[in-house]
């Protein structure tokens, strides 16, 4: 397992670094060495065919997993019950709509994720015997169940993709890239969201790719200031005379993409928004860090009013998608609080003209937070927080005791559970992230453990109010998890920079370090494999014999 630069490289923010180049140096026509080190991003032309052809392969086995037997279980599992009929109705009527009480239903999530089923729907087709409909698809018809988690396998498929590609420009190395993108794929949490047709796996989607586009946006940036440093562009001299050309060309595009796709995770669920500030943050922090590489003189302040008004679009730019994801209920008249004529006994509802859609828009999100605040009914698979990285409590999506097994007695079972041996190392990783990150100052163990914190770390102030909590709640915070976890593998392979006078290692060194590192993690990515094939069957449902199934049940009564 070999890198060019892995996630353990040297941090491009050192102090030596710093005082190596002093600001004028940045002035000339050529770059310092550090300084262009600094600066440096993944360049797309290296190895480009090879690293497809391995991201390739790795998504091939993704989709495998994720697509093959979908339809099974058959009919609505767990949550499917609503979203699935909800979906049908987004395409049918242009709302969720209530089809045995004909009328608008009473929802309490954005549409977005429901679209995105009820288009597998349309295009393969659905079936509720409750509501006695049958529709075939526009495309080809197939069992229902596979109409409505089309999208979350393909949702998913597309996520362990992205993982590909964002772990290998962080960490400079497709190996480790595809090794992410494969710990995910063998992760039995992600792989059962993405064959069950409810709206996290559309949430983890949406988080990731936005993120995707923030690493994006950061080396867009740091190259157009490597560029006008090249150019000769002094950054020491005040205004737009130390500042790299701002033309439409170099406007941040990635960066308003994010807003886009932070909007698209929001109008899934509104736990999108805990990432909002988050990946702020993350964005100010790169901008500072560029300016301070380049040699500007007060690097927080240019950054700030620098960058505030494109992060100020990018915020525009999340209210405006997320409002364009209700264009089904404000350009028609059957949504669910649209019309104030319909529901007298609200009397804060109106139907003003465009001014009284969105005013019922707002009245209806507020009945809807009304809602969350209050959900602390008490139910079987509710978990807290701080189980969630234990598996200390797993969802059963579905459970049978019938089937032919060739035993006395059978069992089939869908159960959100994370392949243990994975999902236990994520404790111990987010731990060494921290130290290497805080030891060697990389921006990517602050970028991945902040993105964790946001997808984590609200819901345990819910905890505190008692309010009903399942563990698919975390499902954005997953593929960072997995980041944590190569990261420290990277960590392990790659020998360890060199700091201060200490003498930088040999090269037989350097070869012994990669050759055992490169058995440690290889060995873990066996283990994660083999511990995935185990438990597969009761990640999908697959009928086994009683004491089969038992004896997966490691935690008893927890997984149960």
């Amino acid at each position: 397992m070999t890198s060019a630069s892995t996630a353990q490289s040297a941090n491009a923010d050192s102090s030596s670094d710093r005082a190596a180049d002093g600001p004028g140096d940045a002035g000339g026509g050529g770059l310092p060495a550090a300084v262009r080190r600094r600066l440096a991003t993944v360049d797309d032309r290296i190895g480009q065919g090879q690293a497809w052809a391995a991201t390739f392969v790795v998504v091939a086995i993704a989709a495998i997993l994720r697509f093959v037997g979908l339809s099974r279980p058959p009919g609505k599992v767990f949550d499917e019950t609503y979203y699935a009929k909800d979906a049908y109705g987004l395409i049918d009527r242009g709302v969720e709509w209530n089809y045995k009480d004909n009328g608008p239903s009473y929802v309490v999530h954005p549409p977005l994720g429901k679209w995105l089923i009820g288009l597998g729907e349309w295009a393969f087709g659905y079936q509720d015997a409750d509501s006695g409909i049958t529709v075939a698809g526009h495309l080809t018809t197939t069992a229902p169940e596979f109409g409505w988690r089309f999208g979350a396998a393909v949702a998913g498929t597309l996520s362990v993709l992205l993982l590909v590609r964002i772990g290998r420009r962080m960490f400079r190395s497709t190996v480790l890239g595809c090794a992410a993108g494969l710990l995910l794929a063998l992760d039995g949490y992600h792989l059962v969201l993405s064959r069950t047709a409810i709206l996290d796996i559309f949430l983890l989607l949406f988080v990731l790719a936005a993120f995707g586009a923030l690493v994006l946006d950061r080396d867009a940036r740091r190259r157009r200031w490597a560029r006008a440093l090249e150019s000769g562009l002094d950054p020491t001299r005040p205004g737009r005379a130390g500042r790299p050309p701002s033309g439409w060309r170099d406007w941040p595009w990635w960066r308003l993409a994010a807003g886009v796709l932070l909007g698209c995770a929001c109008a899934v669920k509104w736990s999108g928004i805990y990432f909002v500030p988050a990946f702020a943050l993350l964005v100010l922090l790169w901008e500072v860090g560029v300016r301070r590489s380049a040699g500007v003189r007060r690097p927080w302040r240019d950054a700030v009013l620098d960058e505030l008004p494109w992060m100020l679009a990018a915020g525009a730019l999340i209210l405006v998608t997320y409002v364009a994801t209700w264009s089904g209920w404000l350009l028609g008249d059957d949504g669910y609080y649209r019309l104030a004529e319909r529901y007298p006994n609200v009397p804060e509802l109106s139907d003003t003209p465009f001014i009284g859609a969105l005013n019922n828009l707002w009245e209806y999100h507020k009945a809807a937070y009304g809602f969350h605040t209050q959900l602390d009914d008490p139910h079987k698979y509710q978990s807290w927080p701080w189980q969630w990285l234990l598996l200390g409590r797993p969802v059963a999506f579905h459970y049978a005791g019938d089937g032919a097994c060739g035993a006395a007695s059978c069992a089939s079972e869908v159960l959100l559970l994370g392949t243990p041996l994975l999902w236990w190392s994520f404790l111990p990783a987010l731990a060494a992230t921290a130290w290497l990150g805080l030891a060697r100052r990389d921006w990517r163990a602050g970028a991945i453990l902040l993105t964790v914190a946001a997808g984590l770390l609200p819901w345990f102030w819910f905890a505190l109010d008692g309010r009903t909590m399942f563990s698919f709640y975390a499902a954005p915070a997953v593929p960072f998890l997995v980041l944590a976890v190569v990261y420290v593998l990277g960590a392990i392979v790659t020998p360890a920079p060199v700091t201060g006078t200490a003498p930088p290692p040999t090269p037989e060194q350097s070869s012994d370090r990669r050759l055992v590192g490169g058995i440690i993690a290889g060995a873990y990515m066996m283990l994660v494999a083999l511990c995935f094939a185990y438990f597969y069957p009761i990640f999908v449902g697959k009928v086994l014999p009683y004491a089969d199934w038992s004896a997966r049940m490691w935690l008893d009564g927890r997984w149960i």
